[in-house]
């Protein structure tokens, strides 16, 4: 029998950043037991992934970047034997698609094109301000054009990439409920409320938007304010706990929340946010409060398994209902769990991902 080989050709190391852990890295197992062989090639190393948000130390980043360029160099001498390879949003964060091309239109590989953010816009931050200007975002349109089937976390993104290919697929960010989010919040009576909020530096931002919000809770109900992250958020008045992210801890960090929120801004970019923290959030059962943009406002029916909230006046409104009636949180977070158990869990979603790939060998 000839081998289902599978080379995926990623940004990150494995086990680190969300897009790869929830989009994809909780099937690799799976794939496995369904007789797939998976290579597995990150642009950066460990060390260099720590090292590149990190403002300056621009030798130090440029040499990692000529490094990961190296290894992509030699790893197209390597994908022969591939019968598949999948990408996950690009196969070098900087310069245009020659990668992708030497595997579409040189090795004739069938190309699986995975993303979950508006890739092709702009997003820049103040880390990586060298690199942003010679990522090359339009380089996502050619991509889309070469790959065979293109795998999206939301229907904005979807919309997007069916002006460049016919074989446009929707696959949620999901939550692996029986390895990972295995644990529900109990909700109890307790003095003291917990608001969270968990994501990268990158998103950061939106947190700040909402900060008078925040203080005004702090004031009127004492509640504590967890935020876990990569980088340690800088406030102009809020009181907070910073819990530096790290993967053995996640859940149990998580479960500290007693509500969690996820603000966003109505533009471009965060439409194609695929609503990775509400779905962690619900999946451990802790109500989630998230701003009405892109598939927010399709995971969460407002008042049922979460709240919805339009301006500063409806923030305060239903976090205040949260925080006053332990009843509502206990509902709202179990409704939330049922949505993740019913749409959004990897034990959902695993038959359709492993039929899209086997069907594609056969082909």
């Amino acid at each position: 029998m000839k081998r289902k080989k599978i080379a995926f050709i990623v940004p990150y190391p494995k086990g680190i950043a969300p897009s790869q852990r929830f989009r994809f890295e909780q099937y690799l197992s799976l794939l496995e037991q369904d007789g797939c062989e998976i290579s597995f090639y990150p642009f950066f190393t460990d060390n260099a992934y720590r090292l590149i948000y990190q403002p300056g130390k621009f030798m130090l980043k440029s040499w990692g970047v000529f490094i990961a360029f190296f290894k992509r160099f030699l790893l197209m001498f390597q994908l022969k034997s591939y019968a598949i390879v999948f990408i996950h949003r690009e196969a070098s964060p900087v310069g245009p698609p020659v990668f992708e091309w030497i595997i579409a239109r040189v090795l004739k590989k069938k190309i699986i094109y995975d993303f979950d953010d508006a890739i092709w816009l702009e997003n820049t931050s103040q880390s990586n301000k060298l690199i942003s200007g010679i990522k090359k975002h339009s380089k996502v349109v050619s991509i889309c054009r070469w790959s065979t089937v293109i795998l999206c976390g939301n229907h904005y993104l979807m919309n997007f990439a069916k002006k460049y290919n016919n074989d446009v697929k929707y696959m949620p960010t999901t939550i692996d409920l029986k390895n990972g989010h295995n644990q529900l919040k109990q909700h109890k009576r307790k003095e003291k409320i917990v608001l969270g909020w968990t994501g990268t530096h990158s998103t950061i931002k939106y947190l700040y938007e909402i900060e008078d919000v925040l203080f005004e809770l702090q004031k009127k109900y004492d509640v504590e304010v967890n935020i876990i992250s990569n980088k340690e958020p800088v406030f102009k008045k809020l009181n907070f706990n910073y819990i530096p992210w790290e993967k053995e801890k996640e859940i149990e960090d998580l479960l500290s929340f007693d509500i969690g929120i996820m603000p966003l801004l109505d533009n471009e970019w965060a439409k194609g946010k695929c609503g990775f923290k509400a779905l962690q959030y619900m999946a451990l059962g802790i109500p989630a409060v998230v701003s009405p943009v892109g598939v927010n406002v399709e995971i969460i029916r407002d008042g049922i398994n979460g709240y919805i909230v339009n301006d500063d006046v409806d923030w305060l409104d239903k976090i205040s209902r949260l925080i006053e009636i332990e009843g509502v949180r206990k509902e709202i977070g179990l409704e939330g769990h049922k949505t993740i158990l019913s749409k959004y869990s990897v034990e959902v979603n695993k038959k359709k991902y492993l039929e899209w790939i086997d069907n594609l060998f056969k082909k």
